[in-house]
């Protein structure tokens, strides 16, 4: 299981790049303005020779100058003496999430009912679009995001449902090696019963296995009932859980694993 997971971190990391990021004795600290937690956070990805407290004692005091709380991701492959550790320090949880994966040969997606727009390049129109869907107003968040999908180093599936010259629904593939991962679903409220998430998936999909794909993963917040029940009728399966543990003064919490 282990591999596999590294395989799927490593590809979160190349599908999702920061806006800066630091590397520390086998650690990567991003960071972003706070746009996702994923994008401004401490991820475990080497061996360490740091002693923990030094090594997070210098971690804090780098998202503390950077303006934001001091966040570790906390997946299967971080000791889970790592993740007690936090906890004793009154680190709370927040943003549980479930990775999803599944084969896509033995659930071929079917064609999509709504006529759904693919492009191999992700436009300012695509960017801005998500952000209307989203909510997104933050100027600093308007301004450095563009240059974060621009900086995704692998080809992409940039994938949207149009109703009267408007972006009603978005969908990102991000192809590397022989996965596509599926991210930036979005629809908007106005058309959430016309199964437009579903389209975009099983477009994505399809093109995804057009173009060598075979295997396929995505990320859903637990507790998204209707998402999960969705990517579950297109054929994924739970494969992990991972969380962040976020700096005080949040309360601590325990996790179930």
């Amino acid at each position: 299981m282990n591999s596999k997971v590294k395989i799927i971190e490593d590809l979160s990391l190349n599908a999702w790049p920061s806006h800066q990021i630091e590397l520390y004795d086998g650690w990567i600290l991003r960071f972003s303005y706070f746009y996702t937690h994923r994008t401004n956070s401490v991820e475990q990805i080497g061996p360490s020779i740091l002693p923990l407290q030094e090594k997070i004692a210098y971690c804090e005091s780098v998202y503390r100058e950077w303006g934001t709380p001091c966040i570790f991701k906390i997946n299967p492959l971080v000791p889970r003496d790592f993740d007690t550790l936090l906890y004793k320090k009154e680190y709370a949880i927040e943003h549980v999430t479930e990775v999803m994966t599944m084969h896509i040969p033995e659930h071929v997606p079917g064609p999509a009912e709504a006529p759904v727009i693919l492009e191999s390049t992700i436009s300012p129109t695509w960017i801005f679009s998500l952000f209307d869907l989203k909510g997104t107003t933050d100027p600093i968040h308007r301004q450095i995001v563009p240059s974060m999908y621009r900086s995704i180093p692998k080809k992409t599936i940039a994938a949207h449902i149009e109703e009267n010259g408007r972006f009603m629904a978005t969908g990102l593939g991000i192809l590397d090696r022989n996965y596509i991962g599926i991210y930036a679903i979005h629809v908007s409220p106005a058309c959430r019963r016309k199964h437009y998430a579903r389209d975009i998936c099983r477009s994505i999909l399809a093109e995804g296995m057009r173009q060598g794909a075979d295997q396929a993963y995505l990320q859903v917040v637990q507790g998204n009932t209707a998402a999960r029940n969705l990517y579950e009728s297109l054929g994924f399966e739970q494969f992990y859980t991972y969380w962040f543990r976020v700096s005080p003064p949040c309360a601590a919490v325990w996790p179930s694993r």
